[in-house]
């Protein structure tokens, strides 16, 4: 059974949270990342803008809804909710009472997990109930597990839970490539930083078939994840104090304005903004995480609540 870690609880004028990160059994491990219980009962709306990262996010909600919002894209409203990789950022709405368990998963799992392509889930918004072909008899459906896991009286129990439903789910599912797993690892441990030629040579496939096991066990093709783990160690290292420059010459960035343009195109806003953004919330909670996805790093930012999905003035919050 999981182990409960971290519990942080809060509580003052703008209301109480409480959030407790769980590690899955070592038999899930790497595939399944993490678990993050919350419970927020705050005075106040929140919104979130949430960076692209690299892995796949389910959130198994208890109460409330998130509105989700991504450029060019509409809107939708879930309680829970299943965002495969992406390359561009989504905007998280709530009314600042919210509770559920946020899983972050390796996209080679998901694909295990949930039995489809994830080059349909790329850059989408989905309502896990209604993955094409997912759940099956494995289970009536992510409601029906999300009601189990609220029902259960600790973070631990429903820990343990997830731990066993998806052992289930893995067994019974399609296993994923070991040459997509190596392939991806290689990629997350150079923060994107390898030709694709080249690790196509290593796992022994043509670029083509490298791309084309990406595009359906990943969701995004070799290149494409390249960008996204590139861009999340320039999130990172700025986050730790490293001037743009700098970071744009460590992560492999022609120069700076390269830097920036990347990050304009899969933030919607600079790396000014960015950091700015972080470190002078529209609404702050005293004592509150930071909310970020990934431990470690530097995935999102509180925003002013009614922006809709327009991140250019990301670092202006009112």
């Amino acid at each position: 059974m999981s182990v409960a870690v971290r519990v942080r609880t809060g509580h003052g004028p703008g209301g109480s949270w409480e959030t407790v990160l769980g590690v899955p059994h070592p038999r899930l491990r790497p595939g399944v990342i993490s678990y993050r219980g919350m419970r927020l009962a705050l005075s106040r709306p929140r919104a979130r803008l949430e960076a692209p990262i690299g892995a796949a996010t389910l959130l198994l909600g208890f109460e409330g809804v998130v509105r989700i919002s991504r450029l060019g894209r509409e809107s939708a409203t879930l309680r829970s909710v299943f965002c495969g990789p992406t390359t561009t950022a989504a905007l998280g709405e709530h009314s600042g009472r919210l509770a559920g368990v946020e899983v972050l998963l390796m996209p080679w799992a998901a694909f295990t997990l949930f039995g489809t392509a994830q080059h349909e889930l790329a850059d989408r918004v989905v309502d896990p109930d209604e993955l094409p072909h997912a759940l099956g008899s494995r289970w009536t459906g992510i409601g029906e597990l999300a009601a189990a896991l609220a029902a259960l009286p600790t973070w631990s129990a429903r820990f343990g839970l997830l731990d066993e439903v998806f052992t289930r789910w893995s067994a019974a599912g399609t296993p994923s490539s070991a040459r997509v797993e190596r392939a991806w690892s290689e990629l997350v441990r150079n923060s994107g930083a390898v030709p694709v030629p080249r690790l196509a040579d290593e796992v022994g496939w043509s670029v083509r078939q490298l791309e084309n096991r990406f595009r359906e066990q990943i969701g995004l093709g070799p290149k494409a994840a390249a960008r996204v783990l590139r861009l999340q160690r320039a999130r990172r290292l700025l986050a730790a104090g490293h001037s743009q420059a700098e970071t744009a010459a460590v992560c492999g960035f022609y120069d700076q304005a390269h830097l920036s343009g990347e990050f304009r195109a899969m933030t919607g806003c600079t790396p000014g903004q960015f950091m700015v953004g972080r470190a002078s919330p529209p609404v702050a909670q005293p004592g509150m995480p930071a909310g970020d996805r990934m431990t470690g790093e530097a995935t999102s930012l509180l925003v002013a609540p009614g922006r809709g999905a327009d991140f250019s003035k990301t670092g202006r919050t009112r």
